[in-house]
Parts: C-alpha cells; sequence; structure tokens
C-alpha cells in the first residue's frame, strides 16, 4: 500500500483547501491510502532540537510524515505566498540538521482561492522550499482552483464535473509520478 500524505495549508475550520482535500483524496486508485496529517504546532525553534526539548507535536508530526511515500499539498494562497503554518511544518520536518522527513519524497500543489488568481504565488512559493528538501515535485498538470467556493456544494463536494475531471487528470498524472520517483 502507498501512503499517500495530505497537507492542508489552511487552519480554518471551514477551509476551502480542506475540502477541496477531501474530495481529491477519494480520487486516488486501489492501493493507495491517503492520510491528513496536521500542521497546527508551535512555530519552529532549532533550539528545541538542539537543547533535547523538542514539542510532542513536532515529534508526532515528523514520525506520521516519515510514514508516508508521498506527499499533496493543498493550499490557499496568504499575502501572495503559502501560509505561515505550511512553512512551519516544512521547517519542522526539515529538522534536526541531516534527519529531513521529507528527502526524496515525490510531491505534488494544489492551490486555491475563492477568487480568480487561483493563488499561483502560494503553488510557486512552495516549489521552492520543496526543490531544496529535496522532493520532485509534480510539474504537469499544475492544479489551481479559482473560485472553489463557488465549486463546493453545502456538504463540500465538488459540484462541476470538468473541475472533477481535471482532479482525476492530476491525481493519476501524481501516481504515476510516484510510481517513477519512489525508492
Amino acid at each position: 500500500m502507498t501512503k499517500v500524505g495530505i497537507l492542508v495549508g489552511s487552519l480554518r475550520k471551514e477551509s476551502y483547501s480542506k475540502k477541496l482535500a477531501e474530495n481529491v483524496a477519494t480520487l486516488f486508485p486501489e492501493g493507495y491510502a491517503t492520510e491528513f496529517v496536521g500542521i497546527d504546532m508551535p512555530v519552529f525553534n532549532p533550539d528545541y532540537d538542539e537543547e533535547n526539548r523538542v514539542p510532542a507535536e513536532y515529534t508526532a508530526f515528523r514520525n506520521t510524515v516519515k510514514d508516508m511515500d508521498a506527499v499533496l499539498f493543498v493550499t490557499p494562497e496568504y499575502n501572495r505566498s503559502v501560509p505561515g503554518g505550511l512553512k512551519n511544518a516544512l521547517d519542522v520536518g526539515s529538522r534536526p540538521y541531516g534527519a529531513s522527513v521529507w528527502d526524496g519524497k515525490p510531491a505534488a500543489i494544489i492551490s486555491n482561492s475563492p477568487g480568480n488568481l487561483s493563488a499561483f504565488g502560494a503553488n510557486h512559493h512552495l516549489r521552492q522550499p520543496l526543490v531544496f528538501l529535496n522532493m520532485p515535485v509534480l510539474q504537469q498538470p499544475e492544479a489551481y482552483i479559482g473560485n472553489v467556493a463557488a465549486m463546493l456544494d453545502e456538504n463540500g463536494k465538488i459540484t462541476d464535473e470538468r473541475t472533477v475531471a481535471f482532479l482525476q487528470s492530476f491525481v493519476n498524472a501524481f501516481v504515476e509520478w510516484i510510481k517513477t520517483h519512489q525508492a
């Protein structure tokens, strides 16, 4: 069984990113298990590792991600970049130095917004640290979902069939990407 961790960049209870990610999670084929990985943790401080006082949330997060075969990031855009909680999760997982939980894991990004811009800035900003963290990131198709709120019904399900078809093609490409880059 291939395990795909899903990290949602928004911490909001009624997050569009979370609802979108829940829809996408159902599109993975048999043999793939998805798991949502929470990112609500104390702000990264290298002193915690260096002084052996690592928060329990860091340890749990690192162990969970370490167990994943691939990672899907679903994120909104905050101030033309990724939300702070998501960047914090990347930093927490990258340490202690030499023990990054991200190393070599295939990744993919879906960015979204309630407006037309589709979180283009967040998508591309997220790619920068993922390259440094040695995560091969799916290049095509790119996934920018604009007007996400209008696509969701009262139960959080995507109602637009073209969007579902696109997301299925995205997941299919990611599955092939994972197969190509599995250790």
